[in-house]
């Protein structure tokens, strides 16, 4: 009972004919796989209309060979990058979606990429414009990190599938595991059929006694993100008066929790997530070191001392060992924490030697 009542509680909040919210579902990328491989066939395309998508999902689209890929059951991909101001390209979408096209992909978070993040405005005028050129074309949008941030979701604006993980912003916190697939129900019920069984579906999947965790941990999930939100825009304050790049700048609308800042040097990004560590709840005395994890082409430094393993809605920062040097960083379960955070960041890179405060301008 109280597995279907959760579900029904995000069908209910994304508006949305079902949900798949499960303890099976390990992160946001296993739950986009479940959702891309248990709605495509042989033969089919993957369009991406917004650029490359994050990194971890180039092995299951097979833009990076892999087993187990789409690539290696029939399913191709494409891809329209944006144009250099972050707009759309209209006419290369239109030209991109064919006889084979089944699925648009769009990423709503910037992942690692310079690119903004798509508000969802945006996302609904690029869905109505797939959709007038092919009704038929599933829209399904990854979500991750974005819940919550607007007062709709890409659902109202036309998405027949929403993606993402409850160790982000829905879980608030609590949810120690656990992913969700909100949408049209003939598309969450493929899902469902894909993380258990052909003739299961949903009829199955022990809760393991974590639907209090999940269900209060959404109820908290609004207010932890507005913190999270009041972090990273202190977060592009700090550093923008230091003279670094930010995106979002200090005064963009947000539609997101990430706050990049490019510091430039490998160094840099090292110095901010030790500083980041530094202010965990959890293994703050562990030094964080760049590492060739799974799914990424270049090491990857990660800071977080979190709660739970993993979760980037607590105070968590990362980034690429690679050019152009940007580092990542979101959340934190207040805004107290989350300014704590940045504040040892910033003591971090200056005791180190790759700030001068004295070059601040006073506003």
């Amino acid at each position: 009972m109280g597995r279907d009542a959760l579900e029904a509680i995000y069908a209910s909040i994304f508006h949305t004919e079902d949900a798949l919210v499960r303890p099976q579902i390990m992160c946001g990328t296993h739950a986009l796989n479940i959702a891309l491989s248990a709605n495509l066939r042989p033969g089919d395309e993957i369009l991406s209309p917004v650029g490359k998508p994050y990194d971890t999902m180039d092995e299951i689209i097979g833009i990076r060979e892999s087993k187990g890929s789409l690539s290696e059951f029939g399913i191709t991909y494409r891809q329209v990058d944006l144009k250099e101001d972050g707009s759309f390209d209209w006419d290369g979408i239109r030209s991109a979606i064919n006889e084979k096209t089944k699925l648009v992909t769009i990423q709503r978070s910037r992942g690692y990429a310079k690119r903004p993040t798509l508000s969802v405005k945006r996302i609904g005028e690029l869905i109505s414009f797939v959709k007038s050129i092919k009704p038929s074309v599933i829209c399904m949008v990854d979500n991750c990190y974005g819940e919550f941030v607007e007062t709709i979701e890409p659902s109202d604006a036309g998405a027949d599938l929403v993606v993402g993980s409850l160790i982000k912003n829905p879980g608030g916190g609590l949810a120690p595991v656990g992913g969700y697939i909100a949408g049209k129900k003939e598309y969450v019920e493929m899902a469902s059929y894909r993380l258990s069984s052909p003739g299961l579906g949903k009829e199955v999947g022990a809760t393991l006694g974590l639907n209090q965790s999940f269900i209060q941990g959404l109820f908290l999930a609004p207010t932890v993100t507005a913190g999270a939100l009041k972090g990273a825009i202190f977060a592009a304050n700090v550093y923008e008066r230091l003279g670094f790049p930010v995106n979002p700048d200090s005064v963009e609308s947000r539609h997101d929790i990430i706050q990049s800042v490019e510091l430039g040097t490998p160094e840099g990004v090292i110095a901010f997530c030790k500083g980041i560590q530094a202010a965990a709840p959890v293994d703050s005395y562990v030094t964080p070191e760049p590492w060739d994890m799974p799914g990424y082409d270049a090491p990857v430094i990660m800071a977080a001392g979190a709660f739970v393993q993993g979760s980037s809605i607590e105070l968590s920062a990362d980034g690429p060992i690679k050019p152009p040097y940007m580092v990542f960083f979101q959340g934190g379960l207040t805004w107290y924490h989350a300014k704590l955070g940045i504040l040892k960041s910033l003591q971090t890179m200056l005791d180190e030697g790759l700030v001068n405060l004295s070059f601040v301008p006073d506003k």
